[in-house]
């Protein structure tokens, strides 16, 4: 069993909040394609990264986690790209653990 969680950023890079539905979008995505959804966005987290020895971004995240049997990376692969491409990110965080369910 795997889950995978993908993690988006809630502002533009110029601080702007993305529309409320791009977020419906994604969860109906993935609820149609998984069979279901966990969703983190009450409270969201907080990532920080150095781009620069001097200079460290803040975004705010939300996340979303699928677990599924059958890890089709070029899906996810490309299903990332897209994301990217609607959340204008340079590199957007889709990552997987494999896991056991007890």
């Amino acid at each position: 069993m795997y889950l995978v969680q993908i993690l988006l950023p809630l502002y533009d890079n110029s601080g702007g909040p993305f529309p409320q539905p791009e977020y419906v979008r994604v969860r109906d995505e993935l609820t149609e394609r998984f069979g279901g959804i966990t969703t983190y966005l009450r409270s969201p987290a907080e990532g920080l990264w150095r781009e620069t020895p001097t200079t460290t971004v803040r975004d705010d995240i939300v996340i979303y986690e699928v677990m599924t049997e059958q890890l089709d990376r070029a899906w996810w692969r490309s299903y990332r790209q897209e994301l990217s491409t609607r959340y204008r990110q340079d590199m957007l965080i889709v990552r997987v653990s494999e896991v056991q369910l007890l």
